[in-house]
């Protein structure tokens, strides 16, 4: 909502400036009317709810909270640096939302220190030599990211009755529901990359899909929310039903927020219910485990069968597992958990650690770990130890399960689980092309793949211009190995391939997530016909759709014939166009490069074009979004013929291209779709070239 202060309009000291501030309520009211016009009547359901993000959107430009900047009205009015903007927080309740406040800073100029002030591009204020404190200087927020941000960036959440003593204050209870009769668990793990924070988790399997996610700091207050809920009618997500996680991202994590996360000082709470009344909340701290960066796998442990309901209630765990195959193959374990201790365990607490073989009576490996103080909610034991290479390869199936028990009273403190695939939501992906630099045949193509719920490798692989009657065959390499180890291979027929790799092992799993695992398309002309190296990519936004697009050459191009591009492309939950295009052997010499969108109403010689830009881009990866597209241009992705097109601005010409299938847009994105941070331009209407054409210093417009 915009609002408008006037506190003295009374008195002015010309009729120019009572027109001026008129002006001023003027276009502040039609702000408003715009708003209240584009306002929905009913309200949204669940998946359609909008998010409350912690930064401001002025005109199209997403801001930072505590960034300072200059009122930018756009042509013809231009940058006004006598209204200064800021992007304020503001407590709503409980919760933390971002406003824009601006305000005319022309009377709060200092004065100057000389006789013959003057007054600099770009500046507000007449200074003098040797003048530096002043109003119209803004300090906006460094686009770096501090080291010790870039190096702290795994981190991992055991969300328990136990640990979510912060919705059982008095002055949360009304909020959350903390009743949690099955005894509901789940783990985290975030993932901080450039601003942004990823997240993935596991839940108890007897739960359902939580209803939404928050972010909250040690006094309560919700710093972010985002709906978990994916509406029937909306873009489904194939990754997260395939392996049973949970996936987002936070993007643009604010600087005061992103030191309360480095810190230890931020929790996470998922809820389920419906919209006005949590039937269940669980939360629990974010923390950073040494162990993380090199997890393998991971698992959730849970009350086991046969423990006391009552006795067990709130208890919980989550095993950080990582391994070392070779000579002599080994298995690390950091365990987080509660719940298994007596009234009566104060002091030097011995606790049993098995790994078993899953539903036999075969133990893998036995330990003893004591546990000096325990505490109620957070408790860490560490284990260490060799283990066959049979064992390892039962454990990379997801054969093997771990127990932890009281060693006093194992029969009634007892949790356990499953180990299974890595909490963490990612895909690995990998273009594909010559490994030939003079080859003249433009082949490429995309691989991508993932592990699903029962720890199997699922591959997708789609190529171009590669011959299939040539008996191709695709092999996976660990391209650390000197002796380029084949570790599977199969024939295929067709240009798109899926398949699975069941029987998993260490030689595909620790190459894979260390990024050593490559993929080699062989045939009978050329034995590295194409080849490409997996990397990983977290699941969010644009990557939590099917499938990827292959951008295949143009072909009266110019660029090398083995250039090849991948796009993912997906519009999510806010109305948001999300895009990332990764390019392989597209020389420099064609930079800058420009991304467009192609829109036809039929396929058809002289059907009219439509191109709407979305980047300009000089690397060979680039990752952006378009914020609340309008209804009719994202109708389009669904009934029009769309192209993805990646062209050379310096060359001025067409380069890479992907035609799209129908892009899944949630059916709410198609009505009046507005954003409560969004100030609209015409909320100033001043001319930025004559100061007294500016509203007075009493006068304040800012957005709630």
């Amino acid at each position: 909502m915009i609002k408008c202060n006037e506190k003295s309009v009374n008195t002015m000291a010309s009729m120019r400036n009572v027109l001026t501030s008129i002006v001023l309520i003027a276009g502040c009211i039609l702000s408003l009317v715009e708003t209240r016009r584009s306002s929905p009547l009913l309200v949204e359901d669940e998946g359609a709810r909008r998010n409350r993000p912690a930064e401001c959107l002025f005109g199209k430009t997403l801001r930072e909270l505590g960034s300072t900047w200059f009122a930018d009205l756009g042509p013809p009015f231009g940058v006004m640096y006598c209204i200064k903007c800021e992007c304020v927080p503001v407590q709503k309740k409980r919760r933390i939302v971002a406003r824009v406040q601006c305000r005319n800073i022309k009377h709060e100029c200092p004065k100057p220190t000389c006789e013959e002030p003057i007054l600099l591009p770009g500046r507000c204020c007449k200074s003098c030599p040797g003048d530096f404190q002043s109003p119209d200087v803004v300090h906006d927020l460094p686009q770096t990211i501090p080291e010790e941000e870039e190096r702290s960036k795994h981190f991992a959440a055991l969300l328990t009755g136990r640990t979510s003593s912060i919705l059982k204050r008095d002055d949360m209870k009304s909020m959350y529901s903390t009743i949690n009769p099955l005894n509901i668990v789940a783990t985290g793990r975030f993932v901080f990359h450039k601003k942004n924070l990823y997240y993935s988790f596991y839940i108890s399997d007897k739960a359902t899909r939580p209803r939404a996610i928050q972010f909250v700091d040690n006094q309560g207050n919700i710093l972010e929310e985002h709906p978990l809920v994916i509406p029937t009618e909306g873009p489904f997500s194939l990754y997260q039903n395939a392996t049973g996680k949970i996936c987002g991202v936070w993007r643009r994590v604010p600087r005061d927020y992103r030191r309360l996360l480095r810190d230890d000082m931020m929790n996470v709470v998922l809820l389920w219910g419906g919209k006005y009344q949590a039937e269940l909340a669980i939360a629990g701290p974010i923390g950073k485990y040494p162990a993380l960066p090199q997890e393998l796998f991971s698992s959730l442990l849970e009350p086991a069968p046969g423990t006391h309901p009552e006795q067990m209630n709130g208890a919980g765990g989550t095993a950080i597992v990582s391994t070392k195959s070779g000579v002599t193959p080994s298995i690390y374990l950091t365990i987080v958990l509660n719940g298994v201790f007596a009234v009566d365990d104060i002091i030097d607490v011995p606790l049993n650690i098995r790994l078993e073989l899953l539903n036999k009576e075969q133990i893998v490996l036995e330990d003893t770990q004591r546990v000096k103080k325990p505490a109620h909610d957070i408790n860490i034991i560490e284990v260490a130890s060799p283990l066959s290479v049979n064992d390892l390869r039962l454990l990379t199936r997801g054969k093997l399960t771990i127990t932890v028990e009281s060693k006093r009273n194992p029969d009634e403190l007892r949790i356990q689980g499953l180990i299974q695939t890595r909490v963490s939501c990612e895909i690995f992906q990998t273009l594909l092309s010559s490994h030939n630099p003079t080859s003249q045949t433009d082949s490429s193509g995309l691989a991508w793949m993932y592990l699903n719920k029962e720890g199997s490798l699922v591959y997708n692989l789609k190529t171009h211009n590669l011959p299939t009657n040539s008996n191709p065959v695709i092999t996976l390499i660990d391209d650390s190995s000197k002796r380029k180890t084949e570790i599977e291979d199969q024939n295929f027929i067709s240009d798109h391939v899926t398949g699975i790799v069941e029987k998993m092992g260490p030689r595909i799993i620790e190459p894979l997530f260390l990024g050593d695992l490559a993929i080699n398309v062989a045939n009978d002309m050329n034995l590295n016909a194409l080849h490409g190296k997996f990397v990983s990519r977290p699941v969010a936004d644009s990557r939590d759709s099917n499938a990827p697009y292959l951008l295949k050459r143009v072909s009266h191009s110019s660029i090398p014939f083995h250039s090849v591009g991948m796009a993912w492309i997906a519009v999510d939950n806010e109305c948001n166009l999300h895009y990332e295009v990764t390019l392989a052997s597209v020389s420099s010499t064609f930079h800058p490069l420009q991304l467009f969108i192609e829109e036809l109403p039929i396929e058809a010689i002289n059907a009219p074009v439509s191109r709407t830009p979305l980047e300009d881009f000089n690397t060979s990866y680039v990752e952006g979004f378009v914020l609340a597209m309008p209804a009719t241009e994202l109708s389009k992705l669904e009934t029009s013929v769309i192209y993805l097109e990646v062209r050379s601005k310096s060359h001025d010409e067409p380069i890479l291209r992907a035609k799209m299938n129908s892009i899944k847009v949630p059916n709410h994105c198609t009505g009046n779709q507005y954003n409560d941070n969004d100030v609209q331009n015409n909320s100033f209407v001043s001319s930025p070239h004559n100061d007294n054409n500016l509203p007075t210093g009493e006068t304040k417009c800012y957005q709630s």
